[in-house]
């Protein structure tokens, strides 16, 4: 199909702003091929067209913030749209600049190397959206890759993206899943051993795709011009209630950045998400998940595991560094506006507002997971650590462990045996539970009762604040590997009914119970299930 503008009678109620493209500079070379784009904020480009789009599923909730009706989601137009294949009037694709830090080392230019942003809409609530085809195609910063995306990864990020908003995390969020109809070669764990997949692309949705690495690029080459620009517009744009760009704007801006990434991760802490590469150009300066790439869920409590193969022997993005790791990209973005602000003291103080932000949240966090009415320190940092320390003496499953034990009668001390039936079910290995453990969780569990009554909370009061903190249903790593298995055999139910039953994480929802289990002993080291590369 040939690439066309279609006219502005077609899904009208898309009014495209495109204010990021009209406010910074565009690269001048209008080619579309590999290399350095200086002075520059993005490149314009246009998705690649492919022979035969598909629609898998759609988001209705995405749909709606878009003012997309049913109707129009499932016509024809909207897949060609959502593919790259035409483009609506007012779109104008272009792929961003930016750099970043990758594994803690300086990485030079980066940017969109398989993203495409359609352009900014702004809904009739007055929200503005940036549309971006994930998958669509070469772009400048493609450097030696082909710019598309395969149907396990985009199955992955389309799922995920949704579930998480709907966890109460902050994130980016997508529209749309399609096939391209093309099989494209990846080597998936980088091996040798490619092979052909199905093609697909992801239509993801944020208010702005801005990254540390958008701001650290052009401190890197010493363009304080354009990195005022950037700045300034992002804080016009993003963060419109700081007022008018000035130094003293720019530090007020750089503590909330620090505040929302601390406020993030914290909820990643909570729910068990590890985000597996948290690279500066990883990072959002909203404080949104970003870049659904190798990322997974904790099953049996490990502080130190991470999805990604890459990392698999530093593990410097583990799930118990991530709040670090945090801090350390931060402390980049810090250097980065360092020759907009000219002082370094005022600098560190906004980092340690992080440190404290992230404190201070993990503490009422930890609290709320354990049905406290607040946080006491004298008598819940020593419970936390303790309850952290257990989960880690046999395989147990963190979702589960919180969830089931909102459900134990504490208002009698001496059934502890009940409690230990109640709670059997969030272990692996149930008989690595040796006389000495389950001395050691008696008696957290009786401290945990005990501290409980201090509340003076009914078993249910108690069990309702649990359960609005600890969902019941996340995206299991072998979850999504079973939907992707069904959907590279061209069905794609399985996508559709986890994407209902996470819509609402935290209810019980006994008509998906099968998706609440823990991880069986098959998916433990399969591939797609517990490790994956950053091609995943």
């Amino acid at each position: 199909m040939r690439k066309h503008h279609l006219s502005s009678a077609d899904f009208s109620q898309l009014q495209f702003d495109n204010q990021f493209i009209k406010q910074l500079p565009a690269d001048v070379e209008t080619e579309n091929y590999s290399r350095q784009v200086i002075n520059s904020c993005y490149s314009f480009v246009n998705p690649r067209v492919v022979t035969a789009p598909q629609l898998v599923c759609y988001s209705p909730e995405m749909a709606q913030l878009l003012d997309l009706t049913e109707q129009d989601c499932n016509s024809p137009l909207f897949t060609q749209v959502f593919t790259g294949n035409a483009l609506l009037a007012g779109m104008q694709p272009y792929a961003l600049c930016y750099g970043g830090h990758q594994f803690g080392q300086w990485a030079g230019q980066l940017g969109d190397g398989r993203a495409i942003n359609l352009g900014e809409v702004v809904n009739q609530q007055g929200q503005r959206f940036t549309l971006q085809l994930k998958g669509a195609g070469k772009t400048p910063y493609s450097r030696n890759a082909d710019g598309l995306a395969v149907l396990r990864s985009s199955v992955r990020e389309f799922l995920c993206s949704e579930a998480m908003h709907h966890l109460g995390i902050p994130t980016t969020r997508a529209l749309s899943l399609t096939l391209t109809g093309e099989a494209v070669l990846r080597d998936m764990f980088y091996d040798g051993h490619a092979k052909h997949e199905a093609g697909a692309v992801v239509c993801r949705v944020a208010p702005s795709f801005s990254r540390f690495g958008s701001v650290q690029i052009f401190a890197a080459r010493n363009d304080t011009v354009l990195l005022k620009q950037f700045l300034d517009y992002t804080i016009r744009t993003d963060f419109p209630h700081l007022g008018d760009p000035s130094v003293a704007t720019y530090l007020t801006w750089f503590e909330e950045v620090c505040r929302r990434t601390a406020a993030l991760i914290v909820h990643w802490q909570r729910v068990g998400f590890v985000h597996g590469v948290m690279n500066t150009d990883n990072m959002s300066l909203l404080g949104l998940t970003i870049d659904y790439g190798p990322y997974g869920w904790l099953e049996n409590y490990d502080p130190n595991w991470t999805p990604n193969t890459t990392d698999g022997d530093l593990r410097r993005y583990c799930f118990g560094r991530q709040p670090k790791i945090a801090q350390w990209n931060l402390t980049q973005l810090a250097n980065a506006i360092y020759p907009l602000v000219g002082r370094i003291k005022p600098l560190e103080e906004a980092l340690q507002v992080y440190v404290t932000s992230f404190a201070q949240g993990w503490e009422k966090m930890m609290a709320e997971k354990l049905g406290f009415l607040s946080y006491q320190a004298t008598t819940d940092a020593p419970l936390i650590d303790e309850l952290l320390d257990c989960l880690t003496l046999t395989e147990t499953d963190m979702t589960l462990f919180y969830r089931l034990l909102a459900h134990c009668d504490v208002s009698d001390l001496d059934k502890q045996a009940s409690w230990f039936e109640i709670l059997l079910p969030a272990y692996y290995q149930p008989q690595q539970l040796t006389g000495e453990i389950k001395a050691r969780l008696a008696q957290w569990l009786r401290a945990y009762g005990q501290r409980l009554q201090q509340d003076n909370l009914s078993n249910a009061a108690r069990q309702q604040r649990m359960n609005a903190v600890n969902p019941k249903f996340v995206l299991r790593n072998y979850l999504a590997q079973l939907a992707i298995d069904k959907a590279d055999t061209g069905d794609f139910s399985m996508i559709e009914q986890l994407l209902d039953a996470l819509r609402h994480p935290y209810a019980e929802q006994p008509q998906y119970e099968a998706f609440a289990q823990k991880r069986p002993d098959w998916a433990k080291n399969r591939a797609g299930c517990s490790m994956l590369s950053c091609s995943s």
